[in-house]
């Protein structure tokens, strides 16, 4: 990714938050590293941090890039919500420090010690201790999920491009469903497993939250740019035109390439034209409508209503119908 920022399909991804969730990734693998010894306090210390901060680092990460994509689609008028990698950093930054201060209290106050269990055969190993504060944290982590997943069902038509917002949503909704599905296994499946069960599970939901996610968030940049393909827009902006509302409503910055001023004002022209046509029924509109005498004349804007594509009056259209007595004539 480093090597081949300046690419498109890095660039409007924002590679900063590309290399947040890389980093966060790399610390929820040192979970598997952390509790494979015969655990103490130290080891189950670096298992809690290792856990918990790689997820939250992962998670806001991808969380971020999202919200900016239902804030932009979200938005009804004429101005563009536009939100820079550096105002999303500011709203990522304390949500961080609220982690670290959290693990920060809890290994000091009431530091995670290694305890005796038995599994089902009678035999003894060594699991970290859980208590309120694992409980605590584990509910923020779910309100937090649901949030995300939210999110996620908001933009889930937006466009973007690469269709970046998507496949991040996927990654978002793969990292709820593979927690959710590991904590239901540990305490209804294998309530008393012992410990190569238990690290086994623990290695299923590393590989299928973590690894999962680098797949669906690196995995088409990866392949565009082995095909070549890394610096060219895809399809469906090829199509359309690669303009500044359109990079503004996806994920990522707009492209250095000076805007197509004449396209764009063949674009404002239509418009113009659209507003002065709807103007134009309306003055007449009116007219008919303050005006009762007066009949639409042939080849004007109204024609005869026979007529292949002519459109009709509003009078005609709502049936009115004007009556004179016998003694008006």
């Amino acid at each position: 990714m480093y090597r081949h920022k300046k690419l498109k399909v890095f660039k409007v991804a924002s590679p900063i938050f590309l290399a947040i969730t890389l980093v966060g990734c790399g610390i929820m693998y040192l979970e598997m590293a952390a509790i494979f010894p015969v655990l103490d306090k130290y080891s189950c210390i670096a298992t809690k941090w290792s856990r918990h901060l790689g997820f939250c680092i992962t998670y806001t990460a991808l969380l971020m890039k999202t919200w900016r994509v239902s804030l932009t689609y979200r938005v009804k008028s004429a101005h563009k919500v536009k939100l820079t990698d550096k105002q999303l950093l500011q709203w990522m930054v304390p949500i961080l420090l609220v982690m670290l201060i959290y693990l920060g209290t809890w290994t000091v106050s009431d530091t995670p010690i290694a305890e005796d269990i038995k599994d089902s055969t009678g035999l003894t190993f060594k699991q970290c201790s859980y208590n309120w504060w694992d409980h605590s944290l584990a509910i923020g982590e779910v309100l937090f999920l649901a949030w995300g997943v939210r999110v996620c069902y908001n933009v889930r038509n937006a466009e973007s491009l690469y269709n970046e917002a998507r496949l991040i949503s996927y990654a978002i909704y793969n990292i709820a469903l593979v927690n959710t599905a590991m904590v239901a296994i540990h305490l209804l499946i294998f309530p008393q497993a012992g410990p190569d069960i238990k690290y086994l599970l623990g290695f299923i939901r590393t590989q299928l939250s973590t690894s999962v996610t680098i797949g669906l968030v690196f995995g088409p940049k990866v392949l565009r740019v082995l095909r070549g393909q890394g610096d060219q827009w895809d399809n469906r902006a090829r199509s359309r035109g690669v303009t500044a509302s359109f990079s503004l409503n996806g994920i990522g910055l707009v492209p250095e390439e000076a805007p197509d001023l004449y396209q764009e004002n063949e674009e404002l022209k239509e418009e113009i034209q659209k507003l002065a046509a709807q103007i134009e029924f309306m003055k007449i509109v009116y007219m008919e409508v303050n005006n009762r005498h007066v009949k639409p004349k042939s080849g004007s804007y109204f024609t005869n209503i026979n007529a292949p594509g002519a459109v009709q009056s509003p009078l005609a259209k709502s049936g009115c119908l004007i009556t004179k007595s016998p003694d008006d004539l």
